[in-house]
Parts: C-alpha cells; structure tokens; sequence
C-alpha cells in the first residue's frame, strides 16, 4: 500500500510543503535581510566555502508567486509520483533533482556575467514533472486558461523547451540552468533505474526454464508446462510463480506497468541468480 494522502497530499509532499511556506515566513518577516540569502542560497562562486547552499537553497524562493507556483505544481505532481515511487525514494529523487539544478548552475561559472543567488525549489519541482510524465506521459493535464487538457509528455516537453530558450536568451534573474539541472538529474535518475530493471528482466528470462512462456496468451500452456515438470519446495514454487506473473505483466503492459515492489523483486532475483549456488 502506497503512502496515506492527507488533504490530498503524500507525507513527504506534505512536509516539503510546510518545509518551504515556514522557512518563506522567515524570509519575510525575521530575515528579511539579503544577508539571509546571501548566507542559504546558492551561489556558484562561493559553492565550495558554503556546501549546505546545495540543499537549503531549495526552500528560499523569491517571491509569493514563484513560492505559489512552485508549491502548486509539487501538489499536482508530488502525491502519485510519491505514491508510485515510495516515500523513501521520491524523497530521494526530489533532492537529486534539485542538487542537479545546483550542480548545473556550479558547473557553467564561465558564463558572460557572474550569476546571483540561485533560490527556490523549481529544480526539484520540474524533475517531480519528468517523473510525472514519465510514469503517465498521455495523463491529460488541465491549465488555466487552456480550454482543452494537455498530455503530461507535452506539457513537460514544452517546459523543457521554454527553459532552454530562456536559459540561452533571458536575463530575468530567473534561475532556469537550476530548471534545466533538475530535468537532467531526474532523467539520468529515471533512466538509470529503467536500465537496471531492463537488465534484471534480460537475466531472469534468460535463467527462466524451457516450460515458462511469458505471454499473456500463453498461460494455459505455461501452466501445462509447469505441471509436467518436476515438484519443487513450496517456496521456491511460489517465488517461481511470481516471477511468472511479473514477467507476463512486462509483456503485456510494458516496463512502466511494474510497481516499485515488483520492480525490486525482479532486481533481487537477478541479483541472486548471479551469485554461485
């Protein structure tokens, strides 16, 4: 069973939520200084003397609307991206995503003019969308004052877009290379486990034995096959059987369709099948 949503909102979203609205009420009311951000943003040529900016700069922001906006889009998002990773994991990711926008931003010092503070959670927000759209990509997404929904896969992908072309023309002092380094952490992220459930699949199939067909429409057969094979332990029969059904679930609904725990099932049974007996 997933997290418990309250309000609508997964645990973790919850308190990133709360995280970011309480330290914006200090931003303006007891740190109302620029010392205040100066201190807890981050700013590429002081990165290395002020290592925490990599993470507290993710919870100043620099205004309500940039606070709202942000917060509004981790409410779409977050909750089913949480759900579906677990809150260990989209904790995790949320970080990553925006310790890429920071890293982005550290990494192109050389830019024409020197760059300001980097605040705000947009990072980590925009890698919660990629993941959005990577799990549900034709999920329709409704936005003011659109009259028509917009596929999550296009709604991220002309994101992307309107970041790349602002990063390469605005000088707003918006931090859009903290946009692009989120969307870039989460993709290798998200990529990266793919390929390790891609490979575990590849490994188990391969290891699975002759009788096992892993098609949908072949499960009269595989059960035929089954019966004609030698009695195993029960255990081992029913960690067979389950690998079965994974495996049937992949061929019939794709990798996407594995929730977390089927996913680290097949892992750990790669995992073992490479170890000696």
């Amino acid at each position: 069973m997933g997290p418990q949503r309250m309000f609508g909102m997964t645990p973790w979203v919850r308190r990133l939520m709360v995280a970011c609205l309480f330290v914006f009420l200090l931003q303006s009311t007891l740190f109302t200084s620029s010392a205040f951000v100066q201190q807890f943003g981050f700013i590429p040529l002081n990165a290395l003397a002020r290592p925490w900016t990599v993470l507290t700069y993710m919870f100043l922001h620099g205004g309500v609307l940039h606070l709202a906006f942000n917060l509004l889009a981790l409410y779409v998002f977050g909750p089913p991206v949480e759900e579906r990773m677990g809150g260990r994991d989209f904790l995790v990711y949320y970080l990553l995503c925006g310790f890429g926008g920071a890293m982005l931003s550290f990494g192109l010092l050389q830019l024409p003019q020197p760059m300001g503070p980097v605040i705000g959670a947009s990072g980590a927000i925009y890698g919660v969308a990629l993941a959005f759209a990577w799990f549900w990509p034709n999920e329709p997404i409704y936005v003011f004052p659109l009259p028509e929904p917009i596929a999550a896969k296009w709604l991220v992908t002309f994101a992307l877009v309107v970041s790349l072309l602002l990063a390469w023309r605005a000088s707003d002092g918006v931090a859009h290379l903290a946009h692009l380094g989120g969307f870039a952490a989460g993709f290798v992220y998200l990529k990266t486990q793919d390929w390790r459930v891609k490979r575990a699949e590849r490994r188990v199939r391969a290891a699975a034995p002759p009788g096992v067909l892993v098609h949908p429409a072949a499960r009269v057969a595989r059960g035929s096959a089954a019966q004609a094979r030698p009695s195993r332990p029960a255990d081992r029969d029913r960690t067979q059987h389950e690998i079965d059904r994974v495996l049937d679930k992949i061929s019939a609904s794709g990798l996407q369709s594995l929730t977390p725990a089927e996913r680290k099932f097949l892992t750990e049974i790669s995992k073992r099948m490479r170890r000696p007996e």
